[in-house]
């Protein structure tokens, strides 16, 4: 398939910031008016809480838009084009699918135990950096790439990075709410 070019389209772009409101929506419906029960009970010893949850999120977007940035830094990728449509579909289709069990990188573990409050602050100032830069990006964002720390992923461009921001966002969505519904209100 052929794409576009290097840089993002109008349409690739608004579709981005639409699944970043969307999960950024999703996230803040999920936990708001959270009870103390509700934000640090674990359904099970070893699962993580909504706080921990959360504070993933928060890691998460930080680390995720840190490398759609290294990714840019770095030099073009001539055989761009190849793996481009591929690897994206295959984000969309395994990043948002809970059957499919993955473990956090160690600096992407909670361990800050932020409050509720203090939680959500942190993932609205992430998301709006994020957003800005979605919507100011004018840089080739296919042709460059930056490496995965999970060899199933190799090689992700800035644009794939972007989109791993809202499709991580929405698996942990799920999760949250699964997290609720099993600990009960």
């Amino acid at each position: 398939m052929h794409t576009s070019g290097p840089g993002l389209t109008a349409e690739e772009r608004a579709h981005l910031v639409q699944l970043l409101r969307e999960s950024e929506n999703g996230f803040i419906e999920l936990t708001r008016g959270l009870s103390d029960a509700q934000w640090t009970s674990q359904a099970a010893p070893g699962r993580w809480s909504v706080q921990q949850t959360a504070e993933h999120l928060v890691l998460g977007e930080r680390a995720l838009l840190a490398k759609a940035r290294e990714a840019l830094d770095g030099p073009p990728d001539p055989g761009w084009e190849e793996h481009d449509s591929r690897k994206t579909k295959f984000l969309n289709r395994v990043l948002p699918d809970r059957m499919l069990k993955a473990v956090a990188p160690a600096p992407l573990e909670p361990h800050h135990h932020w409050t509720q409050e203090e939680t959500i602050a942190r993932f609205q100032e992430g998301r709006a950096k994020t957003l800005q830069f979605v919507e100011e990006v004018d840089q080739p964002v296919k042709d460059r790439v930056a490496r995965h720390p999970f060899p199933v992923f190799d090689l992700l461009n800035a644009h794939q990075w972007l989109l791993y921001i809202p499709l991580h966002n929405a698996r942990h969505n799920q999760q949250i709410a699964e997290i609720l519904k099993e600990i009960g209100p």
